[in-house]
C-alpha cells in the first residue's frame, strides 16, 4: 500500500487569544489511505499541541469526534482518507460541525443539541402501574425500533440540516425527532398521543424539508428523515399503530 502526503487546512479559533477564525496549514506525509482522520489530528497536536478537539473511544461508538471535513460531517475515528478520495498532494479542510457556536478550534457547543434531545422525552412513559416484569414485545413490535434506536448523539445530522442552522432554538432537529419516532414507534409506551400532539406546532417537526442531508451523513447509516416521516403520517392521519 502505497504512502502518500497531503496538506490539511485545520479551522482554528482561540477566544482568549483571537478576533476571528483563521485557518492554519500543516503537513504530512507517509499517510497511508487507511489512515483514520482522528489518528491525523492526533499527529497534528504532537506538531502544535495548542491544537483542540474531542475523541473518546476512536470506535465510532461515542460519537464525540464529530468535524466538517471537505464539505461532509463525519466522526473522525472511523473515517479514513480513503472514504474522502484523498489523492497525493490534496488539500484536506477540517473544520468543527456547523450550525453549532465553536468554543475553541474543532470542539463546538453543544448545549442547544442536548436541550432539544431532551425535549424529545427520549424515555418510555406509561401511565399503568408499572408490572413487577419485564414489560414484553413480540419480534414483530421490537423490529420496529430498528434504524431508530441506534443513534449515538454525535449530532452530525443537525450540524447538516438548514432547518437546523436557521431555528436551532425551535426546530427540534433530526437527531431528536429520531428519538421522537423511536418511543412513538415503542408498543411499551402509552404517551403516544401525547407525543404527538408536543410536536404539533410549525417549527418542531414540520419545519424539516426532507432534503435528506442528515441521511446522508449518518455515521450509522439512519435515515431521520423516514423516521420524521413517519411521525408526519401518524400526525396527520390521526392512527396510532
Amino acid at each position: 500500500m502505497s504512502s502518500l502526503s497531503a496538506q490539511f487546512k485545520v479551522y482554528r479559533f482561540n477566544p482568549e487569544r483571537d478576533d476571528k477564525p483563521h485557518f492554519q496549514y500543516y503537513n504530512l506525509s507517509g499517510l497511508q489511505p487507511d489512515t483514520m482522520l482522528l489518528d491525523i489530528l492526533l499527529k497534528l497536536k504532537e506538531q502544535d499541541p495548542t491544537l483542540s478537539f474531542r475523541h473518546s473511544c476512536g470506535e465510532g461508538v461515542c460519537g464525540s469526534d464529530g468535524i466538517h471535513v471537505n464539505g461532509k460531517n463525519c466522526l473522525g475515528c472511523i473515517t479514513s482518507l480513503a472514504d474522502i478520495q484523498i489523492k497525493e498532494g490534496d488539500e484536506i479542510s477540517i473544520a468543527p460541525l456547523p450550525g453549532f457556536p465553536v468554543i475553541r478550534d474543532l470542539v463546538v457547543d453543544l448545549t442547544q443539541f442536548f436541550k432539544q434531545y431532551r425535549a424529545a422525552r427520549p424515555w418510555l412513559s406509561v401511565k399503568d402501574p408499572i408490572p413487577e416484569i419485564e414489560h414484553l414485545q413480540t419480534p414483530e413490535q421490537r423490529k420496529k425500533l430498528d434504524g431508530l434506536y441506534e443513534c449515538i448523539l454525535c449530532a452530525c445530522c443537525s450540524a447538516a440540516c438548514p432547518s437546523y442552522w436557521w431555528n436551532p432554538d425551535k426546530f427540534l432537529g433530526p437527531a431528536a425527532l429520531l428519538q421522537a419516532a423511536r418511543f412513538i414507534e415503542d408498543s411499551r409506551d402509552q404517551y403516544t398521543e401525547e407525543r404527538l400532539q408536543s410536536l404539533n406546532d410549525a417549527y418542531k417537526l414540520f419545519r424539516c424539508h426532507t432534503i435528506m442531508n442528515c441521511s446522508a451523513v449518518c455515521p450509522k447509516h439512519l435515515n431521520p428523515t423516514q423516521a420524521i416521516g413517519k411521525i408526519k403520517q401518524k400526525m396527520l392521519s390521526g392512527q396510532d399503530d
